[in-house]
C-alpha cells in the first residue's frame, strides 16, 4: 500500500540511563512541535486523495423540505455529493450509548451549523464551491433557547423526541429546614457561566483510505475504540473491517471526545473508493465540536457565626444544546460536586441537563465541576463577607479531609489536607507593587488605557475538587501490551496501547513506567491504534492512572517471566531482581545481564487494568460511591483592576496541588500552568456569543483566548500524599487547576471592586467590563 505520513511515533524517548518514574525526560514530540516539524492530522497526505467538505445549516431550527444537489454534482472535479439518503447503515450516532445525533440531518435541523450534505472533490476550493451550489428549501422555525423555560415546561419545549430534559439528578442529605434554623446568616445568589470553547489549535481533520478489507482511519481523537463503536454501524461495516490509527493531535480538552469528521470522511471514501481528507477551517471548527455547557445556578447557604455551614440548597441548569453528547455525565459530576470540598450536614441539590436549539455542548476539561466550582467558591466568599470573616478561614472551618463524606455520601479514602493547603496558599509571598512605568504590566496593556490612575489591586482564593477517571459504575479499564527483546545487542521494550496522546505527555509517562519496571534504558512506543485493546478516553485526567496502570501491569508480567527464565537458565534458586538491566540477587550479586539471559527469545504480555468499582448515584437521594478518585487544587489570584474602564490584569496565579506522586515534574508543572490559564480564560475573556440560537463569533478574532501577555507568573507548591488505590499512589492532575483558577480570579476582582468602595457583586463569568464598572 502507498505509505501515509502520519503520527510521529514510534520514538526512542530518553537518553540511556535516564527517564524513570520521578524524573523529567523531555517529551519526544517537543522539539518537533517547537520547530514546526511535527505531523498533525491536518498534514496527512496520500497520492490520489480527494478533499471532503460539509454543508452546514444556517438556521438553529428549521424543517428541510427539499435538497437539490444537481448543480453541485454537475461541477467539474466533483466526485460525490451525499445526503442522509446515502448513509448505508444507522443514520444516527452519539456518545455514551445515546444515539440521537444524525450523521447528516434529515427532516429537521436542530442547531446552527448542523451537517446536512457532503462533497468529495479534487481540490478543497472545488469542494467548497460545490457546497455553496447545493440548494435547500427550508421552513424556518422559532428556536427553543431558554434552558430555564425547558425545566419549567419540558413538554412545551421539546427539541427532539427524547423530550426537554436529558437528566435530572437530585442529591438529598438531612433536612435543610433544620439547617436553616441553625443558621446565623442565610445568603443567596444566582450565578451564570457562559459557553467556553476548547479552542484547541489543531482543527478537526483526518484521512480515510479504502482497502480490500474495509477502511483505514487516521484521525485526531481522544478515544479510538469509542469512535469505532459509533463509526462502524453508520457505515454498515463490522469493527473488524476498520483500522483506526491516531494521527497527530493539536490539543483536545474534551472537544475530540465526540465524532466530528470521522463518519463523513468514511462515507465519502466508501462511495468514491478513493482516499478522503477532511480538514475544517477555524470557523467550521467552532461548529464542528461540542463546547462547555453554559450554566444557570441558584445557591442558598446557611452558616453559624463561626462560619460553619449548616445547609445548602442548590439548583443548577446545564444547557446541552440539541443532542445528548456527554450531558448526562456532566449532570452527574455537577450534582455530586455541587457544594465542593466542604462538610455540610443538610443538603438539597437539583441539577438538570436540558435540550435546546443552542450549540451542542459536551465534554470540556473539568466538565460539570467547573461550573459548580465557580458558584460554590463564590458562595464561600459571600458567607465570609456576611459574617465579617476571612474567606480562607471559612473554607478551613468547613474543609473535607480524609474520612470525610461528600454530599453523595462517598468517603474520602485518601489523604486530603485541604486546610493545610489553604494555609500554604495564604502564606505564599505576594507580588510587589506593579511597575506603572511599563504599561504592559497594567490593565489594557499596550493600548495605554491607563498609567495607573484608577487601578486597584485585589486578592482572591479558590478551591477545586475534581473526580478522576470515569464514574457512576462505568467499567473503566485500559489495555497495554509490552514486548521485551534484544535488538542490536541490548534489551528494548516495545509498549503498545491505544491511549490517545493529545498533548498531555502520555507517551513520555508510558516509557518512564517501562524503564522503571523493567530496569532497562531503551523503550519504543508503538503508534496508538486499535490493534490492541481499548485504553479508554484521554479525558477525566485518567490516562496516567489507567493506561499507566496497564503498562505497569504488563511490564510486571514480562518481568516475572524474565526472572523465571533466568532462574532456569542460570540454574539458581536465589531471589532475583532487575537493577539497571542486570539480574541481581538480594545480596547485590550480579548474576547476568538481561541480554545474556533472554538471548533470541521474545517476551510479550498484554494486561488490562481496572480501577476500583464505582456505583451509580441513587436517582432520588443522589447517594453512592460514584467516583474513583478525587483531586484537589487551591489557587490564590492577585489582580490589578482598572475600575473606571472595567479592565483586568492578572498579576499572579499561584497554586497548591496534591498530585499523590510526581511522575514527571516538568510535564506536571505544564499541566498545572495550562489548566490554570484555561480557567483564566473562562474568568475574564472566553465566551461563545449566541443570539437566538446563532453563533456570532466563530473565530479567534472575536473569540478571545489568553496569550503569553495575559499569562501571569505562577508559583507552585506540589504535594505528594499517595492514594493507596492508584498506581504509584498518583492522582490525575490536569483538570483540578482549571476549576479553582476561575473563582480565585473573580474573587480577586470582587476584592478590588470593594477596595474601591463598590459592592463587588459579580456573579457571571466571563466577567465583562460593565460588570466591574457596575460593581466598583
Amino acid at each position: 500500500m502507498t505509505s501515509v505520513r502520519t503520527t510521529n511515533f514510534p520514538h526512542e524517548v530518553a537518553a540511556p540511563g535516564r527517564g524513570g518514574i520521578g524524573e523529567s525526560p523531555l517529551r519526544p514530540d517537543g522539539t518537533l512541535k517547537v520547530k514546526g516539524e511535527f505531523a498533525y492530522s491536518s498534514d496527512l497526505w496520500i497520492d490520489g486523495m480527494l478533499w471532503g467538505a460539509t454543508l452546514r445549516s444556517p438556521h438553529p431550527r428549521a424543517k428541510i423540505l427539499n435538497i437539490d444537489i444537481s448543480k453541485a454534482l454537475a461541477m467539474t472535479g466533483v466526485h460525490a455529493v451525499l445526503t442522509h439518503e446515502d448513509v448505508p447503515g444507522r443514520k444516527v450516532y452519539g456518545l455514551d450509548h445515546t444515539w440521537d445525533q444524525p450523521v447528516l440531518a434529515f427532516d429537521e435541523v436542530r442547531h446552527h451549523g448542523e451537517p446536512i450534505a457532503l462533497v468529495a472533490a479534487d481540490h478543497p476550493e472545488i469542494a467548497r464551491r460545490a457546497i455553496m451550489a447545493i440548494e435547500i428549501e427550508w421552513e424556518v422555525l422559532e428556536p427553543i433557547t431558554d434552558p430555564m423555560a425547558v425545566v419549567a415546561d419540558p413538554e412545551a419545549n421539546r427539541v427532539q423526541e427524547r423530550g426537554g430534559i436529558t437528566r435530572h439528578q437530585p442529591v438529598r442529605v438531612g433536612d435543610t429546614n433544620v439547617g436553616r434554623e441553625l443558621a446565623a446568616v442565610v445568603v443567596t445568589e444566582e450565578f451564570e457561566v457562559g459557553i467556553q470553547d476548547q479552542a484547541f489549535l489543531g482543527p478537526e481533520s483526518g484521512l480515510v483510505i479504502p482497502t480490500d478489507e474495509g477502511l483505514e482511519f487516521y484521525v485526531a481523537t481522544q478515544w479510538l475504540h469509542w469512535d469505532l463503536t459509533q463509526i462502524a454501524p453508520c457505515l454498515d461495516l463490522s469493527q473488524d473491517q476498520i483500522k483506526m490509527t491516531m494521527a497527530g493531535v493539536g490539543g483536545a480538552f474534551g472537544g475530540r471526545e465526540d465524532i466530528s469528521m470521522q463518519i463523513h470522511a468514511g462515507l465519502l471514501a466508501l462511495h468514491t473508493r478513493k482516499p478522503i481528507k477532511m480538514m475544517y477551517n477555524r470557523e467550521e471548527s467552532f461548529f464542528g465540536h461540542v463546547h462547555r455547557h453554559p450554566a444557570r445556578m441558584r445557591y442558598e447557604y446557611g452558616a453559624m457565626a463561626t462560619g460553619k455551614l449548616t445547609y445548602a440548597k442548590v439548583l443548577i441548569v446545564l444547557d446541552g444544546g440539541a443532542y445528548t453528547s456527554a450531558t448526562q455525565n456532566v449532570v452527574g459530576n455537577a450534582s455530586s460536586l455541587a457544594v465542593g470540598p466542604y462538610e455540610i450536614p443538610h443538603i438539597e441539590i437539583d441539577v438538570y441537563g436540558v435540550y435546546t436549539n443552542n450549540p451542542p455542548c459536551g465534554a470540556m476539561r473539568g466538565f460539570g465541576a467547573v461550573q459548580a466550582c465557580f458558584a460554590h467558591e463564590s458562595m464561600m466568599d459571600k458567607v465570609a463577607l456576611s459574617l465579617g470573616l476571612d474567606p480562607v478561614t471559612v473554607r478551613q472551618v468547613n474543609a473535607v479531609k480524609q474520612g470525610s463524606k461528600l454530599a453523595t455520601g462517598q468517603l474520602v479514602h485518601a489523604p486530603m489536607p485541604m486546610a493545610e493547603m489553604l494555609e500554604m496558599s495564604k502564606a505564599m509571598e505576594l507580588p510587589g507593587p506593579t511597575d506603572f512605568s511599563d504599561i504592559r504590566n497594567l490593565p489594557g496593556g499596550a493600548s495605554q488605557t491607563t498609567h495607573g490612575e484608577g487601578v486597584v489591586r485585589g486578592v482572591g482564593y479558590g478551591v477545586g475538587i475534581k473526580n478522576i477517571c470515569f464514574s457512576e459504575g462505568f467499567d473503566d479499564y485500559s489495555t497495554a501490551r509490552v514486548r521485551l527483546e534484544i535488538i542490536g545487542g541490548e534489551p528494548v521494550a516495545l509498549v503498545h496501547t491505544a491511549g490517545a496522546e493529545v498533548g498531555q505527555g502520555l507517551v513520555t509517562v508510558e516509557a518512564q513506567i517501562a524503564r522503571t519496571e523493567l530496569g532497562i534504558e531503551k523503550v519504543v512506543i508503538h503508534p496508538a491504534d486499535n490493534g490492541v485493546g481499548s485504553s479508554g478516553s484521554s479525558s477525566a485526567s485518567r490516562q496516567t492512572y489507567m493506561t499507566g496502570g496497564a503498562v505497569k501491569a504488563a511490564c510486571e508480567a514480562v518481568r516475572d517471566r524474565l526472572l523465571q527464565l533466568a532462574r532456569v537458565r542460570l540454574d539458581t534458586p536465589k531471589f532475583l531482581q532487575l537493577v539497571g538491566g542486570k539480574l541481581v540477587t538480594n545480596t547485590g550479586e550480579v548474576m547476568a545481564a538481561i541480554e545474556d539471559v533472554l538471548g533470541d527469545d521474545v517476551l510479550e504480555e498484554t494486561r488490562e487494568f481496572h480501577h476500583k468499582p464505582t456505583t451509580g448515584m441513587d436517582p432520588i437521594t443522589g447517594q453512592g460511591d460514584s467516583h474513583t478518585q478525587l483531586a484537589l487544587c487551591v489557587h490564590r489570584a492577585v489582580v490589578d483592576v482598572d475600575t473606571d474602564l472595567g479592565l483586568v490584569k492578572v498579576v499572579a496565579l499561584d497554586a497548591v496541588q496534591d498530585v499523590g506522586k510526581i511522575m514527571n515534574r516538568l510535564s506536571l508543572e505544564g499541566q498545572i500552568h495550562g489548566g490554570s490559564i484555561q480557567g483564566l480564560g473562562l474568568a475574564v475573556m472566553e465566551e461563545i456569543q449566541v443570539t437566538n440560537g446563532k453563533v456570532r463569533n466563530p473565530s479567534f478574532t472575536d473569540y478571545l483566548i489568553p496569550t503569553i501577555l495575559d499569562t501571569p507568573p505562577q508559583k507552585l507548591e506540589i504535594l505528594e500524599n499517595a492514594d493507596p488505590h492508584a498506581p504509584y499512589g498518583l492522582r490525575g492532575a490536569g483538570e483540578p487547576p482549571t476549576l479553582s483558577s476561575t473563582p480565585a480570579i473573580v474573587a480577586a476582582i470582587r476584592d478590588a471592586c470593594r477596595n474601591r468602595g463598590g459592592s463587588g457583586n459579580i456573579t457571571r463569568v466571563p466577567v465583562r467590563p460593565e460588570d466591574i464598572i457596575r460593581s466598583s
